[in-house]
Protein backbone atom coordinates (compact mmCIF):
# COMPACT_ATOMS: atom_id res chain seq x y z
CA UNK A 1 0.00 0.00 0.00
CA UNK A 2 1.04 3.52 -0.51
CA UNK A 3 2.77 5.26 1.59
CA UNK A 4 2.00 8.85 0.63
CA UNK A 5 0.94 11.14 3.11
CA UNK A 6 -2.11 12.62 3.17
CA UNK A 7 -2.44 16.54 4.56
CA UNK A 8 -6.01 17.42 5.96
CA UNK A 9 -6.72 21.07 6.60
CA UNK A 10 -9.13 22.32 9.38
CA UNK A 11 -8.86 19.00 10.67
CA UNK A 12 -10.37 19.44 14.52
CA UNK A 13 -13.79 20.88 12.63
CA UNK A 14 -16.79 21.75 14.54
CA UNK A 15 -20.61 20.92 13.60
CA UNK A 16 -20.56 19.58 9.87
CA UNK A 17 -16.75 19.01 9.92
CA UNK A 18 -16.24 16.56 7.35
CA UNK A 19 -12.37 16.08 8.01
CA UNK A 20 -12.76 13.73 11.06
CA UNK A 21 -14.53 11.14 9.89
CA UNK A 22 -12.21 11.31 6.13
CA UNK A 23 -9.47 10.87 8.71
CA UNK A 24 -10.76 8.08 10.86
CA UNK A 25 -11.53 6.09 7.65
CA UNK A 26 -8.58 6.95 5.76
CA UNK A 27 -6.71 6.07 8.66
CA UNK A 28 -8.74 2.42 9.22
CA UNK A 29 -7.25 1.52 5.66
CA UNK A 30 -3.80 2.41 6.86
CA UNK A 31 -2.86 5.57 5.08
CA UNK A 32 -0.67 8.00 6.78
CA UNK A 33 -2.66 11.07 7.33
CA UNK A 34 -1.45 14.61 9.05
CA UNK A 35 -4.42 16.35 10.47
CA UNK A 36 -3.43 20.71 10.73
CA UNK A 37 -5.01 22.35 13.91
CA UNK A 38 -5.34 25.04 14.70
CA UNK A 39 -4.58 24.79 18.30
CA UNK A 40 -3.84 21.89 20.38
CA UNK A 41 -7.19 20.97 22.21
CA UNK A 42 -8.87 17.54 23.08
CA UNK A 43 -10.08 17.65 19.50
CA UNK A 44 -6.55 17.62 18.49
CA UNK A 45 -6.01 14.53 20.89
CA UNK A 46 -8.88 12.87 19.74
CA UNK A 47 -7.45 12.80 16.09
CA UNK A 48 -3.89 11.60 17.43
CA UNK A 49 -5.47 9.08 19.45
CA UNK A 50 -6.89 7.88 16.41
CA UNK A 51 -3.56 7.57 14.85
CA UNK A 52 -3.08 10.73 13.07
CA UNK A 53 0.39 12.60 12.89
CA UNK A 54 -1.07 16.11 14.25
CA UNK A 55 0.52 19.44 13.29
CA UNK A 56 -0.48 22.96 14.32
CA UNK A 57 -0.75 26.03 11.69
CA UNK A 58 -2.88 28.68 11.33
CA UNK A 59 -4.30 28.57 7.73
CA UNK A 60 -3.47 32.56 7.01
CA UNK A 61 0.38 31.75 8.29
CA UNK A 62 1.78 30.14 4.52
CA UNK A 63 5.50 29.67 6.84
CA UNK A 64 3.48 27.66 8.83
CA UNK A 65 1.22 25.94 5.93
CA UNK A 66 4.29 25.34 3.92
CA UNK A 67 6.33 23.46 6.96
CA UNK A 68 2.59 21.36 7.64
CA UNK A 69 2.18 20.41 3.89
CA UNK A 70 5.99 19.79 3.54
CA UNK A 71 6.18 15.63 2.27
CA UNK A 72 2.45 15.54 1.71
CA UNK A 73 1.45 14.08 -1.73
CA UNK A 74 -2.12 14.77 -1.62
CA UNK A 75 -3.95 17.71 0.44
CA UNK A 76 -7.30 17.69 1.32
CA UNK A 77 -8.34 21.33 1.80
CA UNK A 78 -11.26 22.25 3.99
CA UNK A 79 -12.15 25.18 6.11
CA UNK A 80 -15.27 26.47 8.27
CA UNK A 81 -17.52 29.49 7.06
CA UNK A 82 -14.92 32.13 7.29
CA UNK A 83 -14.48 36.07 6.04
CA UNK A 84 -10.47 34.60 5.42
CA UNK A 85 -11.37 31.85 3.38
CA UNK A 86 -9.97 33.12 -0.04
CA UNK A 87 -6.69 34.14 2.14
CA UNK A 88 -6.52 30.56 3.40
CA UNK A 89 -7.47 28.94 0.20
CA UNK A 90 -4.55 30.86 -1.64
CA UNK A 91 -2.18 30.29 1.22
CA UNK A 92 -2.83 26.32 0.46
CA UNK A 93 -3.09 26.17 -3.05
CA UNK A 94 0.15 28.28 -3.40
CA UNK A 95 2.02 25.80 -0.83
CA UNK A 96 0.62 22.48 -2.86
CA UNK A 97 1.74 24.47 -6.14
CA UNK A 98 5.31 25.26 -4.85
CA UNK A 99 5.65 21.31 -3.13
CA UNK A 100 4.37 19.67 -6.27
CA UNK A 101 1.42 17.85 -4.75
CA UNK A 102 -0.20 15.24 -6.96
CA UNK A 103 -3.85 16.09 -5.90
CA UNK A 104 -5.54 18.50 -4.34
CA UNK A 105 -9.12 17.97 -3.00
CA UNK A 106 -11.25 21.05 -2.10
CA UNK A 107 -14.66 21.37 -0.61
CA UNK A 108 -17.19 23.55 -1.22
CA UNK A 109 -21.05 24.08 -2.06
CA UNK A 110 -23.15 22.92 -4.85
CA UNK A 111 -24.57 26.49 -5.09
CA UNK A 112 -21.07 27.67 -6.85
CA UNK A 113 -22.10 25.54 -10.18
CA UNK A 114 -24.53 28.32 -10.52
CA UNK A 115 -22.24 31.26 -10.01
CA UNK A 116 -20.44 33.00 -12.57
CA UNK A 117 -19.16 36.43 -12.72
CA UNK A 118 -22.33 37.87 -13.76
CA UNK A 119 -24.46 35.04 -11.66
CA UNK A 120 -23.68 35.40 -7.96
CA UNK A 121 -25.36 35.38 -4.14
CA UNK A 122 -25.44 37.76 -1.51
CA UNK A 123 -23.18 35.02 0.44
CA UNK A 124 -19.73 36.12 1.07
CA UNK A 125 -18.89 33.02 1.63
CA UNK A 126 -19.89 32.09 -1.67
CA UNK A 127 -18.21 34.71 -3.01
CA UNK A 128 -14.97 33.83 -1.79
CA UNK A 129 -15.36 29.77 -2.59
CA UNK A 130 -16.52 30.31 -6.24
CA UNK A 131 -13.22 32.89 -6.56
CA UNK A 132 -10.83 30.78 -4.91
CA UNK A 133 -12.19 27.99 -7.11
CA UNK A 134 -11.32 30.00 -10.29
CA UNK A 135 -7.70 30.45 -8.73
CA UNK A 136 -7.61 26.75 -8.03
CA UNK A 137 -8.18 25.81 -12.24
CA UNK A 138 -6.03 28.95 -13.03
CA UNK A 139 -3.04 26.92 -10.78
CA UNK A 140 -2.81 23.76 -12.92
CA UNK A 141 -2.92 22.01 -9.75
CA UNK A 142 -4.51 18.43 -9.84
CA UNK A 143 -7.72 19.27 -8.27
CA UNK A 144 -10.43 17.27 -7.15
CA UNK A 145 -13.64 19.41 -6.17
CA UNK A 146 -16.62 17.96 -3.80
CA UNK A 147 -20.00 20.27 -3.80
CA UNK A 148 -22.25 18.79 -1.41
CA UNK A 149 -25.54 20.78 -1.48
CA UNK A 150 -25.70 21.41 2.06
CA UNK A 151 -25.58 19.37 5.67
CA UNK A 152 -28.19 17.76 7.74
CA UNK A 153 -25.48 19.15 10.77
CA UNK A 154 -27.19 22.79 9.87
CA UNK A 155 -30.46 21.57 11.87
CA UNK A 156 -28.63 21.07 14.66
CA UNK A 157 -27.55 24.79 14.95
CA UNK A 158 -30.60 26.52 13.92
CA UNK A 159 -33.72 24.11 14.40
CA UNK A 160 -32.58 21.49 16.87
CA UNK A 161 -33.64 24.10 20.11
CA UNK A 162 -37.15 24.86 18.36
CA UNK A 163 -37.33 20.69 18.00
CA UNK A 164 -36.43 20.26 21.52
CA UNK A 165 -38.52 23.26 22.76
CA UNK A 166 -42.24 22.85 21.01
CA UNK A 167 -41.80 19.75 18.37
CA UNK A 168 -41.41 22.87 15.61
CA UNK A 169 -38.63 23.36 12.68
CA UNK A 170 -38.70 27.14 12.61
CA UNK A 171 -36.81 27.88 9.17
CA UNK A 172 -38.26 30.68 6.37
CA UNK A 173 -37.87 28.01 3.14
CA UNK A 174 -41.69 28.30 2.68
CA UNK A 175 -41.81 25.79 0.07
CA UNK A 176 -38.28 25.41 -1.07
CA UNK A 177 -37.46 21.66 -1.45
CA UNK A 178 -33.63 20.57 -0.33
CA UNK A 179 -31.53 17.54 -0.40
CA UNK A 180 -29.12 17.89 2.51
CA UNK A 181 -26.43 15.51 2.89
CA UNK A 182 -24.94 14.42 6.15
CA UNK A 183 -21.60 15.55 6.72
CA UNK A 184 -20.14 12.35 8.08
CA UNK A 185 -21.30 10.97 4.23
CA UNK A 186 -19.26 13.99 2.84
CA UNK A 187 -16.20 12.95 4.66
CA UNK A 188 -16.65 9.55 3.87
CA UNK A 189 -16.96 10.39 0.07
CA UNK A 190 -13.97 12.68 0.76
CA UNK A 191 -11.70 9.43 2.19
CA UNK A 192 -12.79 7.56 -1.23
CA UNK A 193 -11.07 10.16 -3.54
CA UNK A 194 -8.61 11.08 -1.19
CA UNK A 195 -7.34 7.46 -1.16
CA UNK A 196 -6.97 7.00 -4.34
CA UNK A 197 -7.30 10.34 -6.43
CA UNK A 198 -5.76 9.65 -9.86
CA UNK A 199 -9.25 8.43 -11.15
CA UNK A 200 -10.65 11.84 -9.99
CA UNK A 201 -8.62 14.62 -11.08
CA UNK A 202 -10.40 17.31 -12.66
CA UNK A 203 -13.90 16.26 -11.93
CA UNK A 204 -16.50 18.38 -10.16
CA UNK A 205 -18.75 16.37 -7.46
CA UNK A 206 -22.17 17.20 -6.80
CA UNK A 207 -22.99 15.64 -3.44
CA UNK A 208 -26.66 14.96 -2.01
CA UNK A 209 -28.70 13.39 0.31
CA UNK A 210 -31.22 10.59 -1.26
CA UNK A 211 -33.95 12.87 -0.93
CA UNK A 212 -35.17 16.35 -1.92
CA UNK A 213 -37.80 17.33 0.55
CA UNK A 214 -39.92 20.75 1.57
CA UNK A 215 -39.41 21.25 5.36
CA UNK A 216 -42.94 20.28 5.89
CA UNK A 217 -41.89 16.66 4.55
CA UNK A 218 -38.47 16.90 6.69
CA UNK A 219 -40.88 17.83 9.31
CA UNK A 220 -42.99 14.54 8.49
CA UNK A 221 -39.25 12.49 8.29
CA UNK A 222 -37.97 13.84 11.51
CA UNK A 223 -41.70 13.19 13.31
CA UNK A 224 -41.49 9.66 12.57
CA UNK A 225 -37.97 8.97 13.41
CA UNK A 226 -38.02 10.49 17.05
CA UNK A 227 -41.90 8.96 17.78
CA UNK A 228 -43.53 12.58 18.58
CA UNK A 229 -45.43 14.65 15.89
CA UNK A 230 -43.06 17.32 14.45
CA UNK A 231 -44.18 20.48 12.57
CA UNK A 232 -43.02 22.80 9.81
CA UNK A 233 -43.19 26.71 10.42
CA UNK A 234 -42.35 29.01 8.11
CA UNK A 235 -40.63 31.68 9.89
CA UNK A 236 -40.98 35.59 8.34
CA UNK A 237 -37.46 35.88 6.46
CA UNK A 238 -37.48 39.16 8.74
CA UNK A 239 -37.85 37.10 12.03
CA UNK A 240 -35.45 35.04 10.97
CA UNK A 241 -32.71 36.85 10.12
CA UNK A 242 -33.63 39.03 13.03
CA UNK A 243 -33.07 36.19 15.49
CA UNK A 244 -29.63 35.70 14.09
CA UNK A 245 -28.82 38.95 14.58
CA UNK A 246 -30.11 38.43 18.28
CA UNK A 247 -27.87 35.64 18.68
CA UNK A 248 -24.56 37.96 18.21
CA UNK A 249 -23.33 35.26 15.46
CA UNK A 250 -20.38 36.39 13.35
CA UNK A 251 -21.28 38.91 10.64
CA UNK A 252 -20.01 36.60 8.15
CA UNK A 253 -21.37 33.55 9.55
CA UNK A 254 -25.19 35.45 9.73
CA UNK A 255 -24.92 36.74 6.10
CA UNK A 256 -24.01 33.19 4.63
CA UNK A 257 -27.22 31.89 6.72
CA UNK A 258 -29.53 34.84 5.30
CA UNK A 259 -28.70 33.53 1.97
CA UNK A 260 -28.93 30.08 2.05
CA UNK A 261 -32.76 31.42 3.36
CA UNK A 262 -33.27 33.25 0.55
CA UNK A 263 -31.54 30.53 -1.62
CA UNK A 264 -34.16 27.64 -0.53
CA UNK A 265 -37.41 29.73 -0.93
CA UNK A 266 -36.01 29.75 -4.57
CA UNK A 267 -35.67 26.46 -4.75
CA UNK A 268 -32.11 26.73 -5.48
CA UNK A 269 -31.39 23.77 -3.02
CA UNK A 270 -33.72 21.18 -4.90
CA UNK A 271 -30.78 19.35 -6.57
CA UNK A 272 -30.55 15.41 -6.84
CA UNK A 273 -27.50 13.18 -7.72
CA UNK A 274 -26.66 9.60 -7.54
CA UNK A 275 -22.74 10.98 -7.01
CA UNK A 276 -22.17 9.28 -3.34
CA UNK A 277 -23.61 6.29 -4.06
CA UNK A 278 -20.96 5.52 -7.20
CA UNK A 279 -18.19 7.37 -5.31
CA UNK A 280 -19.03 5.25 -1.79
CA UNK A 281 -20.98 2.49 -3.28
CA UNK A 282 -24.13 2.69 -0.70
CA UNK A 283 -27.21 5.05 -0.36
CA UNK A 284 -26.03 8.01 1.47
CA UNK A 285 -28.18 8.15 4.94
CA UNK A 286 -31.58 9.62 4.76
CA UNK A 287 -32.94 12.59 7.06
CA UNK A 288 -35.03 9.87 9.20
CA UNK A 289 -31.60 8.13 9.79
CA UNK A 290 -29.85 11.35 10.56
CA UNK A 291 -32.69 12.28 13.13
CA UNK A 292 -32.64 8.40 14.59
CA UNK A 293 -28.37 8.98 14.80
CA UNK A 294 -28.68 12.17 16.67
CA UNK A 295 -31.93 11.71 18.71
CA UNK A 296 -30.19 12.77 21.91
CA UNK A 297 -29.78 16.71 20.41
CA UNK A 298 -33.68 17.11 19.53
CA UNK A 299 -34.99 15.55 22.29
CA UNK A 300 -35.65 18.13 25.62
CA UNK A 301 -33.61 16.44 28.14
CA UNK A 302 -30.77 17.28 25.87
CA UNK A 303 -31.13 20.95 26.62
CA UNK A 304 -29.85 20.66 30.39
Amino acid sequence: MSQETILVTGAAGGVGSTARVAIAILLEQGRRVRAMVRKLDARADALRDLGAEVVVADMLDIVAVRAAMRGCSVVYFTMSVSPTYLEAAANVAVTAKSLGVNAFVNLSQMTLSQMSETETTSSPQQKQEWLAQQMLRWSGLPVVYLRPTAFFEIFLLQAAKGIRDDDAIRVPFADGKTSPIAAADAGAAAATVLANPEPHIGKVYDLTGPQSLTMAELAQEFSGALGRTIRYVNVPPEIWEAKLHEARLPAHLTAHLITMGELNRANRYDRMTDTFQQLVGRAPISAAEFARRHAAAFTPQAAS
